[in-house]
Order: structure tokens, then sequence, then C-alpha cells
């Protein structure tokens, strides 16, 4: 169903922690996701396979990086080429907090017609690092699949497109409400156990970027939040008749209770419980 469970490691002083978990996008694809805090840490020059791709979310940090030293607060996305290497570490006593992922070119441009160049490590875009954030946070606690791969590779898109000098591609698919129904039957029939985005795109003969186009544009939403709401829906039969919740988050595809207690909330208003109290048994 997704990401493995968080992995915490302190590194140096008694305020440097960093919390890794790998989020699944399907056959094959994983991103690395890591939340760190961290005081006296620096980080020895390295280089990474992938892009390093963070958003800077307390504090502020240097980074050596092209032969230039770039100081980063809140809010600022720092995006770093695969194969160059950089240093990093606090610019003051507090030090920084930052949530950063590791994502290949093929990631970065799924939504673009070739590979993308950044100019500048550091990135000024309020919209875009709030959006990267939310999604961070909730793929990273979650580990949904459907919900990782609804949500970052569409960022990284956008990323590549206002910042990446990268064509777009044509944002129209032909035939989208038609696909729309297809991924949404697909996803209803799955349920406890959905299929990546990419292998419905493979069996579609589409883009994994033209599905999530298509069903975002056609049903307002993306398909980890429809696939969510349905499951509410299942559930709620379920509870009307007396399942218990744990029962009835299983049997509809949560991970757990408090997965479907906090999409049940969102939907419905109310706790699966409250909500089985006044209804159960009385239809």
């Amino acid at each position: 169903m997704g990401a493995a469970a968080p992995h915490s490691a302190r590194t140096g002083g008694s305020g440097d922690t960093a919390t890794w978990t790998r989020a699944e996008l399907g056959p094959g694809q994983a991103l690395d996701l890591i939340t760190a805090r961290f005081t006296t840490h620096r980080y020895a020059p390295h280089c990474h396979d992938e892009f390093a791709l963070g958003i800077c979310t307390g504090g502020s940090s240097t980074i050596d990086y092209r032969g230039a030293r770039h100081r980063v607060g809140p809010g600022s996305i720092v995006l770093l080429a695969p194969g160059e290497a950089h240093t990093g570490g606090p610019t003051a006593g507090d030090g920084y907090a930052y949530r950063g992922l590791y994502p290949t070119m093929p990631l970065l441009t799924e939504g673009v017609t070739a590979a993308a160049h950044f100019r500048e490590p550091v990135i000024d875009d309020a919209e875009l690092a709030a959006a990267l954030l939310a999604a961070h946070r909730s793929v990273s606690a979650t580990g949904e699949r459907l919900e990782a791969e609804s949500r970052l590779p569409p960022l990284l898109t956008a990323l590549s497109r206002r910042h990446g000098r990268a064509t777009p591609v044509r944002d129209v698919v032909p035939g989208t409400p038609g696909i729309a129904r297809a991924v949404r039957d697909r996803l209803a029939d799955e349920l406890r156990a959905p299929p990546s985005l990419a292998e419905i795109g493979t069996d579609l003969g589409l883009s994994r970027y033209q599905v999530l186009r298509a069903f975002r544009d056609a049903m307002g939403m993306p398909p980890y939040a429809w696939l969510a709401q349905h499951r509410v829906t299942r559930a709620r039969a379920l509870l009307a008749a007396g399942v218990r919740p744990a029962e009835a988050a299983a049997l509809v595809g949560f991970a757990d209770q408090a997965h479907l207690t906090r999409w049940f909330r969102r939907v419905v208003g109310v706790t699966p419980a409250v909500y089985r109290a006044g209804v159960a048994g009385r239809g």
C-alpha cells in the first residue's frame, strides 16, 4: 500500500535528528523522503545519484554548491543536481529544519517534453513550497502509494515547468471522461489493494501524467481523494449495519482505524464511532 515505516536517526549533537521514509510510486519506482532538524551537524562534501530537493521549514542554513555559498531560509526550495558535490550546515546556533526528497530526472519530467535544467539552486516559490510540504507531510505519515502517486509527480512537474526551463506537454488529454470512468471503476473494483496509476496507465496506453490529468479534469479531485471518499461511502454502509470501525476500515481498504477516522471526519463530519452509534440498527 505504501511507504515503509519511518526510521529516525540521531546525528551529532543532541538537537540533530533525521527521519527517513520511502514512498512507493509504482512498479520499480520509489522516492526517499527525509524530515530533519540539525543544530550542529554539517554534511561532508558529497553528491547524489538523484536530484536533492529540500524545503526549509525553520531556521537557516548555508550550502556550498558549484563554487558559491548559498543561504537558505524558511520557505526556500533547494534543488541540487545529480553528481554535483555540495555541503550544508546550520548558519546560526539555533540550527535549521527541512523536509527533502530525492527524485530522478524522469520524475521531474513526466509532464514536460525534455530534461529540465535548473540554473539556480535556491528557488523562491511560496505556493509550490507550501504544496510540496503539505504533500511530504501527508505521504510521510500515511504511506499510501496512491496518494504519493497522485500528489508528488504533479508537483515535481510544476517545479520543472516553472523553474527548470522545460517545455510543457499538451495538457488536454483526448477522451478524458472515458479515461476517468475507467480509472474510477478500476479503483472501485480493487479498493482494498488498488493498482498503481502507472499500472493503470500502461493498461490504457497512457502515461501516469495523462491518467492524473484526465482524472482530475473530469472528477475535480485526484485519484487518491476519490478513492478515500469511495471507501468512506462503503464504510458508512458497514457501520450502519453494526460493523465495528476497525473491522470496517480493513474491509474497505484503509490502512487502519485511524486512517478511516481521518477521512471519515473530513467527509461526514463526525468520527466512525459517533456515526455508528447514531445510525446502527435504525434503518
